[in-house]
């Protein structure tokens, strides 16, 4: 079974602040947070609750992916709408209402998730189901407090929910301590959370797409890495390689499996967040934001934003240099790299493919490119949201086994294990049926290494919400040599200027948090 409605109410958010006594009146279609937790049912659905905001606008119905994918030298504006535009090319302000939407969405997550980690200890229910409810608080709290450090710099960091008005304006917290608490949670959840849900006894066996020891260990690794901590970085890889207790997952034969809505939730995937369209679950409202309702879709809004002209927005485009990157090497019968189709649309004469979607025949200018990625095209589908617009039921990958098998490469390169990580860098090759690496450039030294796993994430990873957080993360734009070379790809990098690799605290929070403080792109 899958999880594909995830309850929507709004769990714990009407606390009643003290009154008088004649004022302190009782709504029987609401409790408080005091009469709320009590059973095991309340704790599951409290859990359910804190995945909610993952389909937020926010979060990854849309501006999470978008407003990621926009900075990168492998995509560049082209939208009406002067937000994306100037997130694409480092202008944005601090008043923008895309950064605002982002910063509460991945809030909402954390206080649906202190809630959770609260209140269910106390709870008297089965004692493994209380495990699994507390681990998922977890992980999806490490997972808010991870989009907010790479987003936004340095953030509050709240652990319980607030008590009194006194509560509500927690400080900024240093860097430190902000993925130090990454780390704390990720590492919690990983000892609490099941390899997978079959075998589990309770309300969530058989459920698919809830968070798992697997998913915790990969993004524990995925923080280490990003604060170059090498070792530990390949120490928790290492266990999803080579087990043996989370060395569960494979690369799918099929590249394009990974993006389809025919395969969600596949032995490559570690955690994604679950879409439907209202056919499939319901719902009669838009999920842009807010708080959740029971009406809400579950729909993403991705695949009708990157959609080429004539079947969505097309708010962003390929740059040229990624189109041309995946051209650089042909595979072993002399082809060209399979995953260029699967992630750009473009016309190929030499390759068969000359239509779009149910066989249109190409409607563009020969020269253009567009993204296909988390898009209907190629899939058989005949429009990109089925006769309407951003209703998309492809489900969003937020981390997949191939991603695993680079980093764990790119931290044995970062440990001297240079040699070592050619043959898991060959799994992700071979898939695409690309040359043996230690045949074509053997004995590559560190820094070579270095160049040659950002080419080699950059084929892979394009237009996955990745690309844009490895170049801030490998200091590119603080290297002349490098920040020429983005510039050169991409021309939006020649606004790009010191401190501007982050989003703006919005200035909604600043204004009415007097402990917030601003940071570099402020």
């Amino acid at each position: 079974m899958k999880i594909k409605k995830y309850l929507l109410f709004s769990v714990g958010l009407l606390i009643l602040a003290g009154c008088e006594d004649e004022l302190d009146l009782t709504n029987p279609n609401s409790m408080t947070a005091v009469e709320y937790w009590s059973n095991e049912e309340q704790a599951v659905a409290g859990v359910n609750a804190a995945y909610t905001p993952l389909i937020n606008d926010g979060y990854y119905m849309r501006m999470t992916p978008a407003l990621t994918d926009g900075r990168a030298d492998d995509f560049r504006g082209d939208s009406p709408w002067p937000d994306l535009m100037q997130i694409s090319n480092f202008t944005i302000l601090p008043t923008s209402g895309p950064i605002r939407w982002m910063w509460e969405a991945y809030y909402q997550q954390v206080f649906r998730t202190n809630q959770v980690l609260k209140n269910v200890p106390d709870i008297e229910m089965d004692e493994d189901l209380k495990q699994r409810v507390l681990g998922q608080a977890h992980f999806l709290r490490g997972l808010a407090y991870f989009h907010l450090a790479i987003n936004y710099q340095k953030v509050p960091v709240i652990l319980t929910p607030a008590q009194g008005a006194e509560d509500y304006y927690q400080p900024t917290a240093t860097e430190e301590v902000l993925w130090a608490q990454i780390v704390s949670d990720f590492t919690q959840a990983q000892e609490l959370l099941p390899i997978d849900y079959q075998a589990v006894s309770g309300p969530d066996r058989g459920q698919v797409g809830r968070a798992t020891k697997g998913a915790a260990t990969g993004f524990l690794g995925k923080a280490y890495l990003y604060r170059q901590e090498w070792s530990s970085a390949a120490e928790e890889f290492r266990k999803l390689i080579e087990g043996p207790e989370v060395n569960v997952y494979s690369l799918m034969e099929n590249y394009a499996d990974n993006f389809s809505p025919f395969s969600e939730n596949n032995a490559e995937s570690l955690f994604e967040v679950q879409f439907a369209t209202p056919d499939q679950v319901g719902g009669s409202v838009k999920n842009y934001g807010g708080e959740p309702q029971n009406a809400w879709m579950q729909v993403s809004s991705v695949g009708h934003t990157y959609a080429q002209d004539g079947f969505g927005y097309s708010d962003f485009l390929p740059t040229r240099w990624i189109y041309n990157e995946y051209k650089e090497e042909e595979t072993e019968n002399d082809n060209v790299d399979p995953r260029l189709l699967i992630s750009i649309a473009s016309f190929e004469p030499e390759a068969n493919s000359t239509t779009v979607y149910g066989g249109v025949e190409w409607p563009h200018a020969e020269e253009a490119i567009y993204p296909r990625k988390y898009t209907h095209d190629g899939y058989g589908f005949e429009s990109e949201s089925q006769g309407g617009n951003e209703l998309s039921e492809i489900n969003y990958r937020l981390m997949r086994y191939s991603d695993v098998l680079l980093m764990y490469a790119e931290a044995l390169n970062e440990t001297g294990q240079t040699q070592e990580a050619y043959q898991y860098i060959n799994q992700v090759r071979n898939r695409a049926n690309l040359p043996d690496l230690e045949e074509t450039k053997p004995n590559l030294s560190q820094e070579e290494m270095r160049d040659q796993l950002a080419h080699e994430r950059a084929l892979e990873l394009s237009i996955e919400s990745i690309r844009w957080h490895d170049i801030r993360r490998w200091g590119w734009l603080y290297e002349d040599e490098k920040l020429a070379l983005l510039r050169e790809r991409d021309s939006e990098f020649e606004s790009w200027r010191p401190g501007k690799e982050y989003f703006p605290i919005p200035q909604s929070e600043l204004d009415v948090n007097p402990n917030a403080e601003p940071n570099s792109a402020n």
